[in-house]
């Protein structure tokens, strides 16, 4: 069967490596309202955009420069009936080399056209990829979602169990 979770790819002239280390970068490409480790084995980190989406993931599988696995371990979207439809998916990120180019290609492993936010979500993660990713690993700089007035709050953070 057809794996129909969400891919795209971009290729640069850039290394593996510096590749690798922007991926891990989320506050650089996704959203500087970010609260925890995103680069570290292991870790937790919660993401937050406005009241429309939060969501708590964790760094499970990486191998240097050429693979990373993100665990999205609880998700709500305000905007969606089923709140938790990330929930149990994965944000996989493979990096390979050819030809003097290096290739990211992204899948949201999980994210599949019958989920009601395919489309919604599908839009924002081409942007974030194909242009936020991209701009950071090509020029150092990304277009992450800025960080709000008023951040995360304590009782966010504190319910997540991110402390």
């Amino acid at each position: 069967m057809d794996n129909k979770s969400y891919t795209t790819e971009f290729s640069v002239d850039q290394t593996p490596g510096e590749c690798f280390n922007a991926i891990k970068n989320f506050r650089g490409w996704w959203s500087e309202e970010i609260e925890g480790e995103t680069d570290k084995l292991g870790e937790t980190f919660l993401y937050h955009y406005k009241d429309v989406h939060l969501s708590k993931l964790r760094l499970s599988g990486e191998i240097p420069d050429r693979k990373l696995v993100y665990d999205v371990l609880d998700n709500q979207f305000s905007f969606t009936e089923n709140k938790n439809e990330w929930r149990g998916t994965k944000l996989v990120f493979e990096i390979s080399e050819n030809n003097g180019k290096t290739t990211v290609k992204f899948t949201h492993d999980g994210l599949v056209p019958e989920e009601e936010c395919y489309n919604v979500c599908t839009d924002a993660w081409g942007n974030y990829i194909n242009n936020s990713l991209y701009h950071l690993i090509s020029t150092g700089r990304g277009v992450p979602n800025p960080k709000e007035a008023d951040g995360f709050n304590a009782e966010i953070v504190k319910k997540w169990k991110l402390t």
